[in-house]
């Protein structure tokens, strides 16, 4: 048996299911994290300047916004 689960076998029966929800919220958390897909809410956001640069213009103007 682990370690984790040789402390666990010691705590009173109300405070192991206290670590044992713990432990399925953390779990969850995780999953839930590994399974985020991006969301590309910022394409488009620069196609009005498009016409005035080229990429690599662009690359420099938004090296510029964001005080690079």
């Amino acid at each position: 048996m682990t370690t984790i689960a040789r402390f666990v076998e010691q705590l009173p029966l109300d405070i192991q299911k206290e670590v044992r929800s713990y432990a399925e919220f953390l779990l969850e958390k995780r999953s839930k994290k590994m399974q985020k897909v991006p969301a590309f809410d910022w394409e488009g956001a620069l196609k009005d300047m498009g016409e005035q640069y080229s990429s690599v213009e662009l690359q420099h103007e938004i090296g510029k916004m964001r005080g690079a």
